[in-house]
């Protein structure tokens, strides 16, 4: 009888052991496979999640009909996951949430962000697939400016969408002007168009559709000194570079190419602007 239950014990006591040993060797593989870095992950899953705005064609232009998302930004995302024999799942965002989406593992790439100092310290940065430069939409009427002075005078409405880097450069290079916050950037250029504003300041690629939308607003000015702007692919913050330097050079390959260029006069192709509608001094 005691032989028995000295047995037992026995056996009771392997298999604790047994289990004490499996369970950290569960948790220790569940940890690995959380840990993988986004290109391993997007490589084993063959999905690549991208974030999608809406309202910001010709980036990301959402048909309201079934849904599905088209723009410069999806050929661009396409583009990437083809070449990791991956598909494209879009997460829908915002301008201010997206880096918070980055962060929280929710998408694994955001399309179409100013790097600055504060948000290099939340997340990482490919190189630009986009540089393009700062313009004045004006009123009809209202002179075309040739220089950042001429819009620097208090008599000078210039709208802008509150928070931007639009609204930034206004207030640095036409601090005496009139500067008229709104909420979103439609609600700017209506200022223009009903007059209530002499021109908003706006990056080249978004002037371009704005002038095909509202035939009240006169021309796209780019003033002296040309200020700009890159445009990238933000990314978590992750010890394994190999996903930010892998889009490096994809960024750098495309745009030396002029292939980002194509994307984007795709993209504007959808809002109606034909490449003959861009005036020679828009670059990007």
């Amino acid at each position: 009888m005691k032989r028995r239950e000295l047995f037992s014990h026995s056996a009771l006591i392997g298999a604790a052991a047994i289990a004490s040993v499996g369970i950290p060797a569960r948790a220790s593989a569940q940890a690995a496979s959380s840990n993988d870095s986004t290109l391993d992950r997007v490589r084993k899953t063959g999905i690549l999640r991208m974030g999608v705005i809406v309202g910001q064609a010709p980036y990301f232009t959402k048909n309201l009909t079934d849904g599905t998302w088209s723009g410069a930004c999806l050929s661009m995302a396409n583009d990437i996951a083809k070449k990791l024999n991956a598909k494209v799942e879009t997460v829908e965002t915002t301008w201010g949430n997206q880096i918070l989406d980055l962060q929280s593992n929710k998408i694994d790439l955001a399309f179409a962000v100013n790097p600055t100092p504060e948000r290099a310290l939340m997340v990482d940065f490919a190189t630009p697939i986009l540089v393009h430069s700062f313009t004045a939409v004006t009123r009809k009427g209202f002179a075309k400016p040739e220089t950042w002075n001429d819009l620097n005078k208090p008599e000078v409405r210039i709208s802008v969408d509150m928070g931007s880097a639009h609204e930034l450069i206004a207030r640095r290079y036409a601090p005496n002007a009139t500067i008229l916050s709104f909420k979103t950037r439609d609600e700017a250029v209506l200022a223009v168009a009903t007059g209530r504003a002499d021109c908003n300041v706006v990056l080249a690629i978004l002037a371009l559709p704005m002038l095909k939308k509202n035939p009240a607003l006169a021309e796209i000015a780019i003033p002296r000194p040309i200020l700009t702007l890159p445009t990238n692919i933000a990314v978590r913050l992750d010890g394994d570079k190999r996903w930010r330097d892998f889009l490096s050079v994809w960024a750098d390959y495309n745009r030396s190419m002029a292939q980002t260029r194509e994307w984007f006069l795709q993209g504007l192709a959808e809002l109606d602007v034909k490449e003959s509608d861009i005036p020679p001094e828009v670059q990007f």
